[in-house]
C-alpha cells in the first residue's frame, strides 16, 4: 500500500529552496538571530546562502522550505544531511523556525512530512537529531514526534564559537519494506 504523503488540512506545505528565495530566506534569518542564538548559526550572507544551496544539491543532503499554504511565506526549514544508504538508511535532522512562526505548531507539521518523505521516499530506517541539552522547546518537538533519546555527546558539534554539548534523539522505523538492499527472504520473515 502506497502511504500517502500529503498531511491532511496542514497549514505548511515542503519545497526545496532556490537561488529565487534567497532574499526573503536572508530576512527571515536576520529577523530570527535572537531566537537562533546560542543553537544554530544558519547562513546570513549571499555567499552562506549559495554555500547552503550546493550542499543540499549534494545526493547526501535535501533541503525543504516549510511555507505557508495561505501566503507562501518561508516559515521554517528542515534538512536531511549526511543520507546514507547501504546498511545504514540513516540521515541526520536539522530545522530551524523563523522568528514569527514558532510555537504554532508549524514545524510539527513540516517535520511529520519530512519523516514521511525520508520514509517513504527516500526509503531510510532511521533519522537522528542532535539537540544542545538546553534547547527545551527542540527537545519537546522531537518527543511529540516519537524521537527516543539515545545518548549525550560531549562536545558534538562547534557553534557559536565554541564545542557544544548534544543529546542524541533518533526516529526509527523497522518496517520490513526498509531492509538494506540484498537482505534475504528469509531474513525479512523473521523480522517483527
Amino acid at each position: 500500500m502506497q502511504e500517502s504523503l500529503e498531511i491532511e488540512n496542514a497549514r505548511v506545505y515542503l519545497r526545496h529552496p532556490t537561488s529565487a528565495d534567497q532574499e526573503e530566506f536572508l530576512d527571515l534569518m536576520r529577523r530570527s538571530r535572537k531566537l537562533h542564538h546560542p543553537w544554530i548559526q544558519p547562513p546570513m550572507s549571499t555567499a552562506g546562502y549559495a554555500l547552503y544551496l550546493q550542499r543540499m544539491a549534494r545526493n547526501d543532503h535535501t533541503g525543504f522550505f516549510v511555507c505557508l499554504r495561505e501566503d507562501h511565506r518561508i516559515a521554517a526549514v528542515i534538512n536531511l544531511n549526511n543520507i546514507v544508504h547501504g546498511a545504514f538508511l540513516s540521515a541526520y535532522l536539522g530545522y530551524y523556525a523563523g522568528s514569527g512562526f514558532n510555537g504554532q505548531g508549524l514545524m510539527t507539521e513540516g517535520l511529520r512530512q519530512v519523516i514521511r518523505v525520508a520514509v517513504y521516499q527516500l526509503g531510510l530506517h532511521r533519522l537522528e537529531a542532535n539537540i544542545q541539552p538546553g534547547n527545551a522547546p527542540s527537545i519537546a518537538l522531537v518527543r511529540r514526534l516519537g524521537f527516543r533519546r539515545e545518548g549525550f555527546s560531549p562536545a558534538y558539534l562547534f557553534i557559536d564559537g565554541a564545542w557544544r554539548d548534544h543529546e542524541r534523539w533518533a526516529l526509527v522505523h523497522t518496517r520490513r519494506e526498509l531492509l538494506p538492499p540484498g537482505v534475504s527472504p528469509d531474513v525479512a520473515r523473521k523480522l517483527p
